[in-house]
């Protein structure tokens, strides 16, 4: 089963955009590290039920959804780079 069934069409505009939100707090040093995750999920709860148009259960799932899958893009990107081993 793939995570990504889970999420509608519409949320995915989100996953990129909450990548960079992330990439921006990471390089601004605004938020210690391991903090960036919480910070990009409460982003994403503040935006993306606006940008499906509502503020309901559903887009809030959907918004904890894409904020999990910019995190894990992150986690792909930097693991496959050789990172940390």
């Amino acid at each position: 089963m793939d995570f990504l069934e889970f999420v509608i069409e519409e949320a995915l505009i989100m996953v990129p955009v909450l990548y960079f939100l992330g990439y921006v707090l990471k390089n601004t040093n605004l938020l210690n590290d391991k903090y960036i995750p919480i910070a990009i999920t409460l982003l994403s709860i503040g935006i993306t039920p606006a940008v499906l148009g509502a503020y309901s259960p559903d887009n809030i799932v959907q918004a904890i959804l894409v904020a999990a899958a910019a995190v894990f893009t992150n986690q792909v990107i930097k693991q496959t780079k050789g990172g940390r081993k």
